[in-house]
């Protein structure tokens, strides 16, 4: 199968285009960062997925806002626009996601049916599904995977904190009642992988047991025989994310529902054997 992934060089990016070229996929990339000739490269491909988009583990400032907006919506828009203009009509369109689209709650749980939440990082997640869903009007089938708190070494915000609890500096988050709805990355591969081969609609990348933020941090210090004696503050997430900072403070309770009743099987469901296999 011939497949094309934006956003191929980030931390999922580069493990989904490893197991697809490992099992025998074409997969070819390109930049969303230029619309026009990213539809060009990808022109022949039957699946495409759609990878791209501004992080949003940084300080929230105006200009990233807009960024993280843009990268979410004017572009995919552009490059679909672009594909239709050349005729062409590929399978299938996976496109990115994250939990963050259901909002934040200390006591909500959250499935595929829930509805979306209002914060900016909701509604930046609705425009992503939104512009995802045009794909359909150029015949393809459409998925979002909403992905929770990916768990590698190489990347994500995991890779960002271990160096800190290696040392044994690292702490609880807050109050860290706030939940975690995490996954290991080869588990997040296997949905993407899911969705290419032909399960459509939205699907939740999140493993089926969420945890809190004091669960996460005792299970980091475990897996790396390291104390977990230094709490975060609240102000000290607040000087380096800004108006970011309620995604780590509050967190969301979310469950694969509709991704395990399409048949997904985790390799991971515990977050002390996740953590293990990412770490040792």
């Amino acid at each position: 199968m011939r497949i094309g992934v934006l956003g191929a060089s980030g931390f999922i990016g580069a493990h989904l285009v490893a197991a697809l070229r490992a099992r025998g996929d074409e997969v070819r990339t390109a930049s969303l960062r230029d619309p026009t000739a990213a539809a060009t490269a990808l022109r022949d491909c039957e699946v495409i997925v759609n990878l791209a988009g501004e992080p949003v583990a940084q300080r929230w400032t105006a200009a990233v806002k807009g960024r993280i907006e843009q990268s979410r919506s004017a572009l995919p828009h552009a490059f679909l626009e672009a594909l239709g203009a050349r005729g062409v009509h590929p399978q299938r369109y996976i496109s990115a996601s994250a939990i963050g689209y259901y909002g934040t709650s200390e006591t909500a749980t959250f499935t595929e049916e829930s509805g979306p939440g209002e914060d900016f990082l909701a509604r930046a997640c609705v425009a992503w599904e939104r512009e995802a869903l045009g794909a359909a009007k150029l015949g393809m089938e459409v998925s979002c995977i909403r992905t929770g708190f990916a768990l590698g070494a190489d990347g994500g915000a995991l890779a960002k904190i271990l160096p800190i609890f290696k040392i044994g500096a690292g702490g609880r988050v807050g109050n860290g009642k706030q939940w975690c709805s995490w996954i290991h990355v080869d588990d997040v591969v296997g949905i993407y992988a899911l969705a290419i081969d032909g399960q459509s609609g939205a699907l939740n990348a999140v493993a089926p047991n969420p945890v809190r933020n004091s669960e996460l941090t005792r299970a980091l210090g475990r897996t790396l025989h390291r104390p977990t004696i230094f709490p975060v503050p609240t102000a000290a997430i607040s000087a380096v994310l800004g108006e970011g900072a309620y995604i780590a403070l509050e967190g969301q309770r979310v469950e694969p529902k509709r991704t395990l009743a399409c048949g997904y099987s985790f390799k991971f469901t515990t977050l002390e054997e996740a953590l293990q296999d990412v770490i040792e």
